[in-house]
């Protein structure tokens, strides 16, 4: 494994991070958590991200129970704030109420004394950044998260934070968490450098598009039974997808990896770290050797006539929207 630096901070994760991609509620399926976090530090995986928001909670506890046989120092451990966690008006957003209650139940929930980084998990428009920022900073104060982060803020909405954590003298953002694969790149155009001027790095999640970048789903051909797609309860965002003009381009970029020896979930995430800006790659999975396999794709360099035949590839579908 590999490790990147998370912005201009000097916390370290790997280039490959597991994220929270499990159902919940049985001791089957914590079986299957447990098996993948130990695969996972096997691999030399050492960042662990959720969000209290994944099964109201119950993500953090999976996390959490699968975590605590290993070290707290030995990784680096992330959730998130924003979405709705009751029915009450506070039980939700960035306002200080919101953040200091919630982050104390995800600190219960995992298990745990303090969170490495704690993601905003969108932006709130009803609470002044500033007073998000402030709670922020106090929790990192009193020691119980140690960096602050966003998830999928606007180039303006990172700008006006940078700005007042300045002004203010307050701990800066160190990372941006947006959705970022081959279909799906808008961060190119302006996240990317404003994040940099703010000393932010980039942990992108979907790095694979749902699962659609391995290549298990063919042109014309119905979703494998099993497969998310397939799956009636699960398969809103990915099912935009499923258009034989997009599955062919999945089809041409399986081939060329085919070429070069890889899998394409490996050529997929090699392509996403290619850029300097991103510090980490998260990836799902429900079994111990999707890890392994992804957990390869550090050690894969793309050539620049590589990148060229992708983004050729690529360029017959530049007009494609996934459904967000």
């Amino acid at each position: 494994m590999k490790y990147r630096r998370v912005g201009s901070s000097g916390i370290k994760v790997s280039e490959i991070g597991l994220g929270s991609w499990l159902t919940y509620g049985t001791a089957a399926e914590q079986q299957a958590a447990d098996a993948c976090i130990d695969k996972a530090f096997e691999c030399g995986i050492n960042f662990f991200d959720t969000a209290n928001a994944y099964n109201r909670g119950e993500g953090e506890k999976a996390l959490g129970t699968a975590l605590r046989s290993y070290k707290r120092s030995d990784y680096v451990l992330s959730t998130k704030v924003f979405f709705p966690m009751g029915e009450g008006p506070n039980d939700r957003g960035l306002s200080r109420k919101a953040i200091m209650e919630q982050c104390e139940a995800s600190l219960t929930r995992l298990g745990t004394d303090y969170i490495d980084i704690y993601f905003c998990h969108r932006y709130d428009d009803e609470t002044p950044t500033e007073e998000t920022l402030r709670a922020l900073d106090d929790l990192t104060a009193q020691g119980k998260i140690l960096y602050a982060a966003i998830s999928e803020w606007s180039p303006a909405q990172i700008t006006e934070a940078a700005v007042i954590s300045k002004q203010l003298n307050l701990r800066p953002l160190i990372a941006n968490q947006p959705i970022y694969n081959m279909f799906e790149r808008y961060i190119e155009e302006e996240v990317l450098s404003v994040s940099e001027q703010a000393g932010m790095g980039q942990i992108v999640f979907s790095p694979l598009a749902q699962g659609i970048l391995t290549g298990k789903y063919k042109p014309g051909a119905k979703p494998p039974a099993g497969t998310r797609a397939a799956n009636e309860a699960v398969n809103g965002v990915i099912r935009s997808y499923l258009r034989d003009d997009v599955l062919e381009v999945v089809y041409q970029l399986d081939g060329l990896a085919n070429e070069l020896g890889v899998k394409l979930s490996q050529l997929a995430l090699a392509w996403t770290l290619r850029l300097p800006g991103i510090s980490s790659a998260l990836i799902g999975a429900s079994r111990p050797e999707q890890i392994v396999e992804n957990a390869k794709s550090v050690d894969i360099e793309l050539d620049s006539t590589t990148l060229a035949r992708i983004d050729q590839i690529l360029a017959q579908v530049k007009d494609f929207a996934p459904m967000r």
